[in-house]
């Protein structure tokens, strides 16, 4: 089968072959493989049919690649992108969006009958514990009319996933998948005393060394004296850079976990260079491009020091990261004039920007609790980048080590070449917002209906079956421990059949009592407001219900709506006295946030609600019309946090918005919102990056 002058794999003629059947497709491959080849002949052929399709991404950077990338291939307006900061094209028959907005569109009663199919990119972030559910219920509520094309790199139980998928959807669900990277990794570890080899004679060499590095005489130490001989300086980025150069492994990633440690690690190897990797022509061209964008940088993001780095074919990409500068080293990247790039995990995610090598500083992350080695799942994300199709015969896969760290470093690795990703887990849990949408919508027996159908709910009475048989099992067993252990495995059975629905009407309980619904399930003032919030849902309400929004100006308003919703990091320093209204305003806040309504909500979710007033005269500066650059001018961190600030910027123009909602029969404050709306759309807020 040939695509576009392409001539399929066995995999993707399968998967298009389904589709043309009628299927939904689930389409496990590694990174790498080709999976958007599916994608885009499902939205060229929704086109061709005159009909609409929507591609879903779980980060922005995705989305926004997806935009640009359809955009150039069937005409930009047929695209549009939805990602509720920023919205463009929002009718056209290809919308790009994140899974949350069109979710929140089918619970909002949109049926959307134009619909041909929905792709949905990344499909097993529907574990993630924060956001997962809306990928569940997005898959619920979509019509069962409409295709499914579920993409991923890493699903080890695709066919229970595909199993519970076909069930809900009532729609046949075949599983696709392709074990064999088109570009095959080649694993290496780097150790600046030991080099750069294999993970199996790196090894034996490791053991030499750590063998000679005992005493010879305990106690007495031998030659080497009591420490045994010298050892290597702990290996260095720079380390890897000279062995990676030398091999010719060139462009490579360097994944780093620390944003200050990405910009610290791409400064100090471009000062150490005394001249560009690029090749003359390539020179040019980089130079022309930061040209270009100097001339619309109205904020002067490209420091001097900045293009001196880029024009070294050296940069660095993370989340918080200004969002011109973000854009402009995407296209630097894509373009092949980056050669060194330091990155966090976002640049693994979904967005097709290979690399010949992919090196770690490390197999081990912090996750805000603990210090943890990094799951199959993170790795192979990550090391799924190394290896352009068509460009390398191999790709690279490169870990940092020195002595101290292998002994960590080789079990992890051990685990990671394996190659067996962790198995998608349900994290389903009904929010508030979704809660007394349906009830509202179709009522409590409707509730329950989704919830039956939940993923988690397929697995547990999966867990259920299992129970039931081995509990039949020793029941037929004469002997009084069986009989015991029949009647814990049957209990165990009934608490894991109930579990979903049981913190389903828990939440339902909380609400009746704080006066959100009535006895009878209908929507009082507090459920009526909560249907149109989904940020900090019980927080946002009560402060509405308590007046305290109709009180501010705008400036202040979108202030606050700021610091729900995004806080500063522990290392930033903010040089800043709050005073005047705006402490007026936290004190307010505070009373509500320590309220028993906030606090029995955050009991009942098991997480606390984001508040940080800090970022109240940001935000309200933003409003005002100052710059990002006068802003950043008041805080103090050792990695660039102005993505940070634009994106609690977009979130809460994403929460005003709702508050359009809340207020629609009361015109000045609809007035003064849209007017907020307006003065916040611009600059960096509005960039694509």
């Amino acid at each position: 089968m040939v695509y576009r002058g392409l001539t399929l794999d066995q995999f993707q003629a399968d998967a298009i072959r389904a589709l043309e059947a009628g299927s939904s497709v689930l389409v496990c491959a590694p990174t790498g493989t080709g999976k958007t080849v599916i994608a885009d002949w499902t939205v060229e052929r929704a086109l061709a049919r005159g009909k609409e399709v929507v591609y879903t991404a779980p980060i922005k950077a995705l989305s926004n690649q997806k935009f640009r990338d359809y955009g150039r291939l069937f005409g930009e307006e047929k695209v549009g992108l939805v990602t509720g900061d920023l919205v463009i094209r929002r009718d056209a028959p290809c919308r790009v969006m994140t899974t949350e907005i069109l979710r929140n569109m089918l619970l909002g009663g949109e049926t959307l009958p134009e619909l041909d199919a929905v792709v949905i990119d990344e499909i097993h972030f529907l574990d993630d514990p924060e956001r997962g559910t809306a990928w569940e219920e997005l898959l619920i509520y979509l019509p069962a009319r409409v295709q499914i094309v579920g993409l991923s790199a890493t699903l080890r139980n695709a066919r229970q996933f595909a199993a519970w998928l076909g069930n809900v959807r009532e729609r046949w669900v075949q599983v696709i998948e392709e074990h064999q990277r088109a570009v095959p990794l080649q694993f290496w570890v780097a150790d600046v005393g030991v080099g750069l080899r294999p993970p199996g004679d790196f090894a034996k060499a490791m053991q030499k060394v750590q063998k000679n590095t005992r005493p010879a005489h305990p106690g007495k130490g031998g030659r080497f004296g009591r420490h045994g001989p010298p050892r290597s300086p702990p290996t260095s980025h720079h380390d890897v850079f000279d062995l990676l150069i030398e091999r010719e492994f060139l462009p490579y990633l360097y994944f780093c976990f620390s944003r200050k440690n990405v910009e610290n690690f791409a400064r100090s190897l471009g000062q150490r260079l005394r001249k560009s990797l690029l090749e003359r022509p390539a020179q040019a061209e980089i130079g022309a491009r930061l040209d270009h964008f100097a001339k619309s940088d109205a904020g002067n993001a490209l420091e001097p020091e900045l293009r001196a780095l880029y024009e070294k074919g050296v940069a660095f990409h993370h989340a918080g990261l200004n969002v011109q500068l973000k854009a402009l080293v995407e296209e630097l990247y894509e373009a092949r004039l980056i050669k060194v790039l330091y990155c966090t995990s976002t640049f693994a995610l979904g967005i097709n920007m290979p690399a010949r090598t992919a090196a770690f500083d490390g197999l081990r992350k912090y996750d805000g609790r603990s210090l943890r080695p990094l799951t199959t799942r993170e790795f192979m994300q990550k090391a799924g980048r190394a290896g352009r199709r068509g460009m390398d015969e191999v790709g690279h896969v490169v870990i940092r080590t020195d002595a101290e760290e292998w002994q960590y470093n080789e079990r992890s690795l051990h685990t990671y070449l394996r190659g067996e990703p962790e198995p998608v887990r349900s994290s389903f849990a009904l929010s508030f917002n979704s809660i007394v949408n349906l009830l509202e919508r179709a009522g409590r027996d409707h509730i329950r209906e989704v919830v039956d159908r939940s993923f988690l709910a397929f697995t547990l009475q999966s867990e259920v079956k299992r129970l039931e048989r081995d509990a039949n099992v020793l029941a037929a067993q004469a002997d009084r421990r069986s009989q015991k252990d029949a009647e814990k495995m049957a209990k165990r059975a009934e608490r894991a059949s109930g579990r979903v629905w049981d913190d389903v009407e828990a939440r339902i309980g909380f609400l009746t009592r704080i006066g959100y619904l009535a006895d009878d399930a209908s929507l009082n003032a507090g459920g009526r407001v909560l249907r149109h919030v989904q940020i900090e849902e019980i927080l946002v309400t009560e402060m509405v219900l308590d007046g305290l929004l109709e009180g501010l100006d705008a400036g202040r308003l979108f202030g606050l709506l700021c610091a729900v919703n995004k806080e500063f990091g522990r290392d930033v320093r903010v040089r800043l006295r709050i005073k005047g209204d705006d402490l007026d305003v936290i004190r307010a806040v505070e009373k509500i946030r320590r309220g028993e309504v906030v606090r029995e909500s955050e009991f009942i979710t098991r997480s606390e609600v984001c508040w940080c007033p800090e970022m109240i005269p940001f935000g309200r500066m933003w409003a005002e019309g100052k710059s990002l650059p006068e802003l950043m001018s008041y805080l103090d961190s050792a990695a660039d946090i102005s993505g940070d600030l634009v994106g609690a910027f977009r979130r809460a123009k994403d929460l005003a918005g709702q508050l359009l909602d809340v207020w629609a029969e009361e015109p000045e404050r609809i007035a003064m919102i849209r007017k907020l709306l307006k003065d916040v759309s611009r600059d960096e807020v509005l960039v694509v990056d």
